[in-house]
């Protein structure tokens, strides 16, 4: 059984999300996901996120492309739950391209192409105006 796992924050959850769950899914016979805890979002993004984590787990939880959902709490654990979950990909934007390359000691890292046109950002600047 091949595991794939991916990570991201998917706050306003929109196509973009989907494919990229879609594309991931597809590489193995499992997706695991780590949603991004709202302190990590903070940290990263300098927002909180719109919808709180217990509410991103849950929408990520019911597709039916994902296996398995984690709370991710630190950039810094990311070999830590490669290793729990037994990753054989790791499948991420590519916003993040050559960022975790050094995770490929430990599984397959794959960088996904985003949706153009699509980010959770504008989706909010859209909603704004």
């Amino acid at each position: 059984m091949i595991t794939t796992i991916t990570f991201g924050t998917f706050d306003v959850f929109h196509v973009g999300h989907l494919r990229i769950l879609e594309r991931a899914r597809a590489l193995g016979d499992r997706l695991v996901v780590g949603v991004s805890s709202d302190a990590l979002n903070i940290s990263k993004k300098g927002r909180a996120p719109v919808y709180p984590q217990h509410e991103r787990m849950a929408i990520v939880a019911a597709l039916r492309c994902v296996d398995e959902v984690f709370l991710e709490e630190s950039l810094e654990l990311k070999r830590d739950y490669l290793l729990r979950y037994r990753a054989d990909v790791l499948a991420m934007g590519d916003d993040w391209r050559g960022q975790f390359d050094g995770f490929s000691d430990t599984c397959r890292v794959v960088y996904f192409e985003r949706t153009p046109a699509i980010s959770t950002t504008a989706v909010i600047e859209k909603i704004r105006l």
